[in-house]
């Protein structure tokens, strides 16, 4: 086991950027395009991966990364298997909270809000940019469900590659997204001497009130 000791002299300093009241968009999703764009520009793997958080109707949480695969004004929307444990999840207790880190630019932005289904016809539409074995791979798999060995998952992927031997794979019923509809979004940059910049950006009656935190 690595010695605590280890751990705790791990550190680094943050200095590359600053982040202001002034500097940022009055629009928080105008403010997350500048930056996701600055990520994308920066060449981040996989820029648009981001550790999404639920609970049960219990409160026991759970987190795992997903990705981001559309943003407007109505929120942040991914996709799943509305049969998996986040989604079951998110059915029970409709809020999330998502985390993207960039650590090239030494950013973080925390997005938290109530959640809703996209409609079936957004979930089609994305559904179709999905390569062939994706969408395969999506009415093979039964999320988060307990199965004997990985020969029992390759199988059932062949069985539905012969189901559908074109192009023309139809979207599972048990499969769309899910858009979350941020009440608050915090923009966080990495300072020097953990003095770090926090601009935060709340919904109140329908407007963005954006305040600085202490870090």
């Amino acid at each position: 086991m690595i010695d605590s000791k280890e751990l705790a002299i791990l550190r680094r300093n943050y200095s590359k950027q600053v982040l202001t009241e002034s500097s940022v968009n009055q629009n928080p999703f105008e403010q997350f395009s500048k930056w996701m764009n600055e990520a994308l520009s920066a060449e981040i793997i996989e820029a648009n991966a981001m550790a999404l958080a639920t609970a049960d109707n219990n409160g026991t949480p759970s987190v795992r990364i997903v990705l981001l695969k559309g943003l407007d004004e109505r929120g942040f929307v991914f996709f799943t298997n509305y049969e998996s444990a986040k989604a079951k999840n998110l059915i029970e207790n409709p809020k999330a909270s998502l985390l993207f880190f960039w650590r090239e630019l030494e950013r973080q932005v925390r997005i938290s809000g109530t959640v809703e289904k996209t409609s079936r016809e957004e979930s089609e539409a994305y559904f179709k940019t999905r390569p062939a074995a994706s969408r395969i791979g999506a009415w093979a798999s039964k999320q988060s469900s307990i199965i004997p060995d990985r020969e029992y998952l390759e199988n059932k992927f062949e069985e539905y590659k012969a189901m559908y031997p074109d192009d023309s794979i139809p979207l599972p019923p048990f499969w769309g997204g899910f858009r979350v509809i941020p009440e608050k979004i915090e923009f966080w940059q990495g300072r020097e001497s953990r003095l770090h910049d926090r601009i935060c950006y709340l919904k109140e009656d329908g407007n963005w009130k954006i305040v600085r935190l202490s870090p």
